[in-house]
């Protein structure tokens, strides 16, 4: 359910929860259908995260501060996921130094081409990480989130490592 500020999932901030180190950030609340794939990604690899509705067009001035304080907040990455003009992660790396990266959403009129599109052309110098359009992008980003942290949070790299094993080895007994 969404709150009042647009916040539809929050890692609880009292003193024995820790600080979200990504931020999930939707362009509108239809695109938590398939961005909720990065939330249990990183739910999953117990990532602390916030999870919340902006819009690049619709509320320019809290995306804007938004991506601006997100360091100083403690946030290290943000996954930002849109579609149509997906001007949403480019809007967000504008403002930050942090790494962004941008999960187009699958669109009615071109299958997402258009948001991918968006998502990707960016002007150098202002990077956004674009994954695949949809789920597979969705879970990607958290797994690309979770590798950048794992570079200074050991424990994180093992989970990674774990996951990945488990992943060959499911491929490795398939039998026909």
């Amino acid at each position: 359910m969404m709150n009042s500020s647009g916040v539809l999932h929050k890692t609880p901030m009292n003193s024995s929860e820790p600080k979200p180190l990504v931020a999930v950030i939707m362009g509108s609340k239809s695109d938590w259908e398939t961005i909720r794939h990065a939330s249990e990604t990183l739910a999953r690899f117990s990532v602390p995260h916030e999870s919340r509705v902006l819009s690049a067009h619709r509320t320019p001035q809290a995306s804007t501060e938004f991506a601006s304080s997100a360091k100083e907040r403690g946030l290290q990455v943000i996954i930002a996921a849109a579609g149509g003009a997906a001007h949403l992660a480019g809007v967000l790396a504008a403002h930050t130094i942090l790494p962004v990266l941008g999960v187009p959403m699958e669109s009615a009129m071109l299958r997402g081409m258009d948001s991918l599109l968006s998502t990707v052309q960016m002007p150098a110098g202002i990077p956004v990480g674009t994954l695949a359009i949809g789920k597979a992008g969705a879970i990607n980003a958290a797994l690309l989130a979770i590798a950048i942290l794992a570079l200074q949070r050991p424990d994180l790299h093992e989970k990674l490592e774990a996951f990945r094993k488990e992943q060959a080895e499911t491929i490795l007994n398939q039998t026909l």
